[in-house]
C-alpha cells in the first residue's frame, strides 16, 4: 500500500467519497452498481432511438445526445473513483486533474445547453405545430447540438486552464472523489474571491438564464396545453413534459447550489452529496424517466426485444 501512494509533489490526491464513512466499501459497491446501470441504460436508450427510424425526430435526437453526455460524464468520475478506492492508490496527476475537469465541465454545460433546446423543442411543437418541421428542421437540429458541444467546450477549456494555475502552498488533498473547479479553488493560497466572482457570474449565464429559458418555454405550453380540446393530445403532451420538467430540476437543482454560491459557504460533504445526486443518480434515472411514460420509446424497445428473442 505504501507503495502505492508514491507520487510526485505535482500530483493531487483525492480523499475519496466520505472517506469518515464506516461503511465505505458498501457504498462504493453501491455507486459502482448504479454506474453499471446508468451505463447500460443510456446505451439502450441510444440504441433504441438511432436504431428505430419512427424515434428520427428532433425530440429523440436530442435525447439521444442527452444519454451520451450522460453515460460519458458518469465514465468520467466512477471509474477512477472505483480504482483508486479499491487499490488504495489515492493520487491523481496534474494534468488528470486537469483532464478530469476539463470533461465534467464541458459535459455539464453542453447537458444544461442540450436541455434548454429540448424545452424550446417542445415549446415549438406545443405552441406552433404548424411550422415545426421547418423550424425544428434536422439541420438546424444537429447545427444546435454542434453548437451545444462547440459551447460547452469553449466554456470548460477557460474554467479548467485558468484555475489549473492558482498557486497551492499547503496540502494538496481534495476533499472530494474528483477533480473539479470548486475544490481546485479551495487548495490555492491566494485570495481567488474575484475568480469566484466570475464563476458565479458564468455560472447566472449557463444555469439560471437556461433555466429561465425553460421555465418560460413551459409556462407558455401549459397555458396552450390547457386550451386543449382533446383529452388524449393533452395528456400526451403532458407525459412528454413533465419527464422533461423532471430531469431539467434534477438537473438544475444541485448544480445552483454548487456553482452560484462562494466555495466557503458550504462543506466538502455537501458537495460530495450533491455530486452523487446530479452526475451519478440523475444519469441512472435519466433513461427511465424518459421511457417509462413514452409510447414510442416503449413501443420501440418491445421492437428491439422482439428481434433479441428472434434472432
Amino acid at each position: 500500500m505504501a507503495g502505492g501512494n508514491k507520487s510526485s509533489i505535482t500530483d493531487f490526491i483525492l480523499v475519496g467519497l466520505f472517506p469518515e464513512f464506516q461503511h465505505s466499501i458498501v457504498l462504493n459497491f453501491m455507486i459502482i452498481f448504479v454506474y453499471i446501470l446508468a451505463f447500460l441504460g443510456n446505451i439502450l436508450l441510444i440504441v433504441l432511438i438511432w436504431g428505430d427510424s419512427r424515434l428520427h425526430t428532433p425530440m429523440y435526437i436530442l435525447l439521444s445526445q442527452l444519454s451520451l453526455i450522460d453515460l460519458t460524464l458518469t465514465s468520467t468520475i466512477v471509474p477512477k473513483m472505483a480504482s483508486n478506492y479499491f487499490t488504495g492508490k489515492r493520487t491523481i496527476s496534474w494534468i488528470g486533474c486537469g483532464t478530469q475537469s476539463f470533461f465534467f465541465l464541458m459535459l455539464g454545460t453542453s447537458e444544461c445547453l442540450i436541455l434548454t433546446l429540448m424545452a424550446y423543442d417542445r415549446y415549438v411543437a406545443v405552441c406552433n405545430p404548424l411550422r415545426y418541421p421547418i423550424i425544428m428542421s434536422p439541420r438546424f437540429c444537429m447545427h444546435m447540438v454542434l453548437g451545444c458541444w462547440i459551447g460547452g467546450s469553449i466554456s470548460s477549456f477557460i474554467h479548467t486552464v485558468y484555475p489549473m494555475h492558482f498557486p497551492i502552498c499547503g496540502s494538496r488533498e481534495i476533499h472530494h472523489f474528483f477533480c473539479e473547479v470548486p475544490v481546485l479553488i479551495k487548495l490555492s493560497c491566494e485570495d481567488t474571491s474575484v475568480y469566484q466572482l466570475v464563476v458565479v457570474v458564468t455560472s447566472i449565464v449557463l444555469l439560471v438564464v437556461p433555466f429561465s429559458l425553460i421555465t418560460v418555454s413551459y409556462t407558455l405550453i401549459f397555458l396552450t396545453v390547457f386550451r386543449m380540446n382533446s383529452v388524449k393530445g393533452r395528456e400526451k403532451t403532458l407525459a412528454t413534459c413533465s419527464s422533461h420538467l423532471t430531469v431539467v430540476s434534477l438537473f438544475f437543482g444541485p448544480n445552483i447550489f454548487i456553482y452560484m454560491t462562494f466555495t466557503s459557504s458550504h462543506s466538502a460533504e455537501q458537495d460530495q452529496a450533491l455530486s452523487v445526486f446530479s452526475n451519478i443518480l440523475t444519469p441512472m434515472l435519466n433513461p427511465l424517466i424518459y421511457s417509462l411514460r413514452n409510447k414510442e420509446v416503449v413501443a420501440a424497445l418491445r421492437k428491439f426485444m422482439g428481434k433479441c428473442v428472434t434472432f
